[in-house]
């Protein structure tokens, strides 16, 4: 009898040790899926678990906000619109905020259609007022300013092969799309960016991938993150979605990487070009600049090169703002003593003769120590028409890290 009633408090103990171990499971990876999946599909329901939620959604090759703003992307851009609901909470809960969830519902009416994003602010507003949101005000921070060069050969591009044909198009594209839209603070560069491209692999438009991959990438989307964009869509929009963009992607990584330079014709009897000191004397667009800087000098080669410059003077203590180049830049410090850094690293003091490097897409700044003007003279290839992508200006925080370090 006691070998009975121990046998059967140790089926008890291990079916109250089993359940307490089920449960504990249950609470480290919950279920996502409805009931009513499992009821109906329980292969999706496990899929939907195990590995949209239990492996994608955790993978660090983008960050939970920039998964959420891909997904949410996705969803609105192919009309789902009864899982937009969901997805803005989660896009919320990790950290996109609700000026952002709004703005990127605008970028998407451009590159998506109106219908997708009225059906989404309707969807997006009963989230809002679930968690108390108020209305969203237009921010008030300074527009955003593209690069000049590279507005420049786009706005070309977009009057030579649309313009004849739809001009009206090609007019909104130059002036609102470009000239409003994409200059809009309420979203980051990158952010509009990711989210642009987002919407042309789910929409299956991978032939305007490539001017958006580039454009993102310059704005300070890494390579992994791009792919890993991919990789996440496929869940979203479909394999067949994916696939369709990966060799269209991966050409963009190939051209990125070997700088190709088309092959041209010689040219004929071409002149030479003397760009005399001091020529085109301005005052540098304080969007981009701290203190007092002047740059003169600039010239640009012919086609097929892509090589430019000038040379910047800077006061004691001014600097550029933050910044990347697609192709790199060489600086040759022509007097005075000046500071280059590249984020996360230390500042380096540079002086007349030295020749400072940076490569392609290294976040950096550089400009006049505290206490003495530097000149320098700047060198720079363009990709695709784009010689730099400027971010937020240095901190004096920022600057005085350097100062300390003299």
């Amino acid at each position: 009898m006691k070998n009975i009633v121990a046998g059967i408090a140790a089926s008890a103990m291990a079916a109250t040790g089993g359940a307490a171990v089920a449960e504990a499971e249950k609470r480290r990876n919950p279920r996502v899926a409805p009931s009513a999946v499992y009821d109906v599909a329980p292969g999706l329901g496990h899929f939907t678990d195990d590995v949209l939620f239990g492996d994608v959604w955790k993978r660090a090759e983008l960050a939970p906000r920039d998964r959420s703003l891909v997904t949410v992307s996705a969803i609105i851009s192919t009309g789902k619109t009864a899982q937009i609901g969901g997805h803005a909470r989660r896009a919320l809960d990790n950290g996109v905020t609700p000026s952002e969830l709004g703005e990127l519902i605008t970028q998407l009416a451009f590159y998506s259609g109106w219908p997708n994003a009225m059906s989404a602010v309707m969807e997006v507003k009963t989230v809002f007022e679930e968690r108390n949101i108020g209305p969203v005000a237009d921010s008030d921070a300074a527009r955003i300013e593209l690069e000049v060069a590279a507005e420049a050969a786009r706005t070309n591009t977009v009057n030579t092969n649309v313009g004849p044909t739809a001009p009206a198009l090609a007019d909104l594209t130059n002036r609102v799309l470009f000239g409003n839209l994409w200059q809009r603070p309420d979203l980051s560069a990158r952010d509009r960016s990711l989210v642009t491209m987002s919407a042309l692999v789910a929409i299956g438009q991978p032939e305007q991938l490539p001017f958006h991959a580039n454009r993102a990438m310059d704005n300070g989307l890494t390579k992994q993150e791009a792919s890993e964009v991919l990789s996440h869509v496929a869940f979203y929009a479909g394999w067949p979605r994916a696939m369709s963009a990966v060799p269209v992607l991966q050409r963009v990584f190939d051209a990125r990487e070997k700088a190709e330079v088309p092959v041209s014709q010689p040219a004929a009897a071409a002149d030479i070009k003397v760009t005399r000191a001091g020529s085109g004397k301005a005052t540098a667009p304080e969007e981009y600049f701290t203190g007092k800087v002047e740059t003169s000098g600039f010239y640009k080669s012919d086609a097929p090169a892509r090589i430019g410059g000038a040379t910047v003077s800077f006061t004691a203590g001014a600097r550029t703002a933050w910044h990347t180049h697609p192709l790199g830049q060489t600086l040759f410090i022509i007097s005075g003593t000046g500071w280059v850094q590249k984020e996360g690293d230390a500042v380096q003091t540079v002086s007349s003769g030295d020749v400072v490097w940076i490569p392609a897409h290294v976040r950096h700044w550089h400009g006049a120590s505290r206490d003495e003007a530097m000149s320098h003279f700047a060198v720079a290839e363009a990709l695709d028409g784009s010689v730099v992508t400027w971010m937020e200006k240095v901190s004096d925080a920022d600057y005085d890290k350097g100062f300390k370090t003299e």
